[in-house]
């Protein structure tokens, strides 16, 4: 099919004006006449990934993380950005994102997360006004204990370096859970205030998981944190984006990277003899 058709589709599922203000969502690059018969589905843009499109013979790449976030004044190809997009456009290769408007989708990353670790009557953490939104908040039932939980998280989730990293009693149990699929710390005090026991996000800074864990000491209650990798969060979602494409396309074949983008290789966690 024609990319211009393709996007059509893609639109429908992920309209652009559900993104943030701030994102830089749609199409990268390429030409909307041209035909599309492979798409390979990624969370990240990286020089691995592009080697795999042009590889494989893909016609289109379909991220989850813009390529183009922020403001570039060069594409020369001694830089990063560069050097990823001559390589595309040299291999015909188009590239699309999904960011923050399939986030919020209803089955956007944070919903796949959620469905997951079976939690129940969940809804949005932080709505808009038409009811989408960033993030999850729901129940475990039955409840389990904290470490049962970082466990399950730890079987669901690719393996990465860095794994399942928890602040809190490994025996306390928990019940309602609220998560963000990504970097989630913007929404700290949004899960404490839901009520949530624990909150499970990714990309989690010393400052403000520390700050989020005094005041709930000081407002005499429990809270837990679960870090868990960014990539291995929106990695799960990438399966139910391929249904999603399939169910709106007929024609191009659509196969997701095993390619783990997580930037951490080992983690050295052994004391030192």
């Amino acid at each position: 099919m024609q990319l211009s058709d393709l996007l059509i589709a893609l639109e429908e599922l992920w309209p652009t004006r559900n993104a943030e203000e701030w994102d830089r969502v749609g199409l990268v690059s390429g030409n909307s006449a041209q035909n599309i018969q492979r798409i390979l589905l990624t969370v990240d843009v990286t020089a691995e990934v592009v080697a795999e499109a042009v590889a494989g013979n893909f016609d289109l790449i379909i991220a989850h993380h813009p390529l183009l976030l922020k403001g570039i004044t060069t594409v020369a190809e001694d830089t990063s950005k560069g050097s990823l997009l001559s390589t595309l456009i040299k291999a015909d290769i188009a590239l699309f994102a999904a960011h923050t408007n399939a986030d919020v989708s209803k089955n956007g990353t944070s919903a796949v997360l959620a469905s997951r670790i079976g939690l129940s009557n969940s809804e949005v953490l932080v709505k808009n006004t038409d009811g989408s939104g960033i993030g999850i908040v729901g129940e475990l039932n039955p409840a389990l204990s904290l470490g049962q939980l970082a466990g399950k998280l730890n079987s669901v989730l690719p393996a990465t370096a860095t794994g399942v990293r928890v602040a809190g009693d490994y025996e306390r149990l928990v019940t309602k859970v609220a998560l963000c699929a990504g970097a989630g710390d913007s929404c700290l005090q949004t899960a404490l205030d839901a009520g949530a026991d624990v909150y499970i996000t990714s990309d989690l800074r010393h400052h403000p998981a520390q700050e989020i864990l005094e005041q709930a000491k000081a407002r005499g209650i429990e809270f837990s944190l679960i870090d868990i990798s960014h990539w291995a969060a929106e990695f799960l979602w990438l399966e139910q984006a391929s249904q999603e494409i399939l169910a709106k396309i007929s024609g191009p074949e659509i196969v997701i990277s095993e390619i783990r983008t997580d930037v951490f290789d080992f983690l050295m966690n052994v004391p030192r003899g």
